[in-house]
This record gives structure tokens, sequence and C-alpha cells, in this order.
């Protein structure tokens, strides 16, 4: 009887191996209602298949509807880059799965496609995560618990691009699963300490191998920009940029980019060539909201637009409440803070801490707070089956004892 206890314990055991992979992320790349990629680096076992489905079979892949092998495999930066990009799913859909090789199964994760309609959705827009972990990982456990649409990353994820610190990010990112295995997709720009576009692209698949890319969430809400302030703004970029934004019918324009136009650290040089190229293509194609990295400091603008000269031109910009565009940042998601030092007449707010904006968007409105990313373990957690976009109790919010900027078309 013993030797039967043993080999039923041996046997549920080798069942239920666990696969050799890790640091999972999902991407966003093309229409996120019914596309995700998903991404791991497989250190050992043989051809994994991802197994998923609208129903959660848990660890067991024969409950599971559908399979699908990698479609790009990559060794970069010490790790083993597998990416699979599921199509065809169901809008507003929970998805359940798990990745399945020689050796074992993974844990069993899940996801959200967003909606295909203009119902209201959140988003965490952020960057400069760097090399300091622990306000890096509260920041990665605040997205797990306020669970957005998804989360936009402004560049310089790691200091200096080395495989330990890539995979010490990846191990870091796994913060951003909620314990009940949900994932929240991520889209990336690259940031100048990623040093080459190839960082971004082999590590996170993007649309573009020049890290620059447009992604609509619902029918026409919210048309996201993500672009490369790392190579020249103008030629093939600002030609792309130029074209597709003019035929843009989204009800709301975002977009992100990791050097800012006019930063608010006075160390740092000014993004002459962000302006020159892009601040007037926003403004006449009617950019709402732009987020921008790299200086380490805090800030959030009134709406405002480029000028010329004139008494009231400050380094380019005059404020415009009825067309102008709000330009936030700069960076803060760990990285080392610096004084915020170079405040403008258009200036609405600036700070020196860590922090994240939540962004929520709704036919009506543009909603955005600047939230204070310590103490995460302190903050509650929002509700899967919520349709209401909110913040947790907890959280800490910047603005004005959490007044939110808002953002309305004229």
């Amino acid at each position: 009887m013993k030797h039967l206890t043993l080999t039923i314990i041996f046997s549920f055991l080798t069942f239920y191996s666990i696969a050799k992979n890790s640091r999972y992320r999902i991407i966003i790349t093309d229409d996120p209602s019914s596309t995700i990629t998903i991404a791991w680096d497989q250190i050992s076992g043989q051809n994994p298949r991802v197994y998923y489905g609208i129903t959660d079979g848990g660890m067991y892949s024969s409950k599971y509807s559908l399979k699908k092998s990698p479609d790009r495999k990559v060794d970069y930066k010490g790790m083993n880059n597998h990416f699979v990009t599921l199509t065809k799913l169901n809008p507003d859909t929970n998805y359940y799965f798990i990745i399945k090789d020689s050796e074992g199964v993974s844990k069993r994760f899940w996801f959200k496609t967003a909606p295909k309609d203009n119902i209201s959705m959140s988003f965490i827009s952020g960057g400069d995560s760097r090399n300091n972990r622990v306000p890096r990982i509260e920041a990665n456990k605040l997205v797990a618990k306020l669970k957005p649409t998804a989360v936009f990353f402004g560049g310089d994820m790691t200091n200096s691009g080395s495989e330990e610190e890539w995979i010490e990010w990846m191990d870091d990112w796994q913060h951003t699963i909620a314990l009940d295995g949900r994932m929240f997709p991520i889209l990336p720009a690259r940031g100048n300490h990623e040093r080459s576009n190839s960082s971004i692209y082999n590590l996170f698949n993007t649309p573009s191998k020049a890290v620059y890319y447009n992604i609509v969430f619902g029918k026409n809400l919210f048309s996201t920009y993500t672009l490369n302030s790392e190579i020249a703004a103008g030629g093939n970029q600002y030609a792309w940029l130029k074209k597709k934004i003019k035929n843009d019918k989204a009800l709301w324009k975002f977009i992100q980019y990791h050097k800012p136009m006019r930063p608010h650290q006075s160390h740092k040089a000014e993004g002459n060539d962000e302006y020159n190229n892009w601040a007037e293509l926003f403004y006449k194609n009617g950019v709402n909201l732009v987020s921008e990295s790299d200086s380490h400091v805090v800030k959030t603008t009134y709406p405002i637009k480029p000028c010329n000269g004139g008494e009231d031109c400050d380094e380019g910009f005059v404020r415009d409440d009825q067309k102008g565009t709000v330009y936030v940042g700069e960076g803060c998601w760990g990285a080392p803070l610096r004084n915020n030092d170079d405040d403008k007449s258009w200036t609405k707010n600036s700070g020196s801490f860590n922090q994240f904006k939540w962004i929520t968007v709704s036919r009506k409105e543009i909603k955005l707070q600047t939230i204070i990313v310590d103490k995460a373990n302190q903050v509650c957690e929002n509700s899967n089956s919520t349709k209401l976009v909110k913040l947790p109790f907890g959280v800490k919010v910047w603005e004005n004892e959490g007044e939110s900027i808002v953002i309305r078309n004229p």
C-alpha cells in the first residue's frame, strides 16, 4: 500500500511538472479587441505551445479548445524569447492559457481583450524604471491592482541594457500579474538607455522594427501613437505620422515617446528635433494628450499650442485652453529622481517622486491622475467584474487631493 501511495504521488507530480519557462508578458501589436501577443523566456524544454480558450481549463491542456506554436523565436539579452500572436479573438472577453512544453506545464494565466465598442477604458502611462528595483516593483504591483486595459511604457526600462538588467526587469514585471493569474498588456516605447531599436523589437515584438506604431482602442475611441524619439523625428517617421494622423477620425488622440520636447529638469537638453517636427503636427491634428519620459521628474501642463514669439510664448509654447494639447510625464517608474527645477509659464504642476499616470477615457472626456506608487501593499484591488473605471481604495493621488485633470473636446 505504501509503495502504491508513493507511485500515485509521483505520477501526480510528474503530470503537473512545471514547464521550464518564465518571464511572461503580453503585448498589444494589433487590434486590441481581437489580437494579443504572448511572450516568454523558454529556459529549457522543447516544442512549447500555447493552449488557450474562453473556458478556464486550469493546467489541463486537453480542456483548452485552441492551441498555437510560436510565431517567432529570438535569443536576446540572455533569454530565449518566444512569441505567439493570437488572432480572431472575441472582444471584451476573458481568455485563459497555459504554455506546455516537453518538460511540463506553466501556471494558468488569463487576459481580457479590449472592448470593440466605445465604452470607457482605463490606462496606465509612465516610464524610466531603470535601476531602482524597489520602487519599480511597487509600481508594477499597482498595475496588478488597478487592472488597466493596457500599460503604455515610455522607455528606459533598464540602466545599461545588460543581460543581467533585462532579466531582472522581466522578473520584476511578473509583479504586474494579479494573484488570480490575470495579465495586462504593455505597449512599449524606446528610450535612450535601450541603446538600439533591437532591444524593444526583440523583447516585445513591436509592430515596427523602428518602434513607432499606432494602436486604436474601441471602434474609434482612443487612437494611440508610440513614437521613437531616439531616431530622427523627421524623415520616414514624420512622413508616416503625418499621413496616419491626418486621416485619424478617433474621438481622442494620445501619443507617447521618451524624450520630452521641453524638459522640466534644467540639466536635460531641449528636445528641439521632436518640437520642430511634431509639435505643430500634434496641434493641427487635435492630439489631446502626450506622455513623455526621460527627465525623472513629474509634470502636467495646461493645454498648450506651439508659438513663434509674443509676450506669452514660453520656450515655443503658449497656453490654449480651447484646442491645446496636455503634456504629462516625465518618467519616475524607479529611475533616480531629479529636481523639478525648470517649470514654464504653462506648467500646471511639477514634482519629484515615483509615479505613473492613471488615464480614463470615455466618449465625453479624458480624466488623468498622477499616482504615487509607494506602499502598494496597502492598496486594495479592483474587481475583475466591475464595469466602472475607478481607482481602488488606498491609492495615493497627487493632484490637489485627488482632483482629476479633465480634457474635453471644445
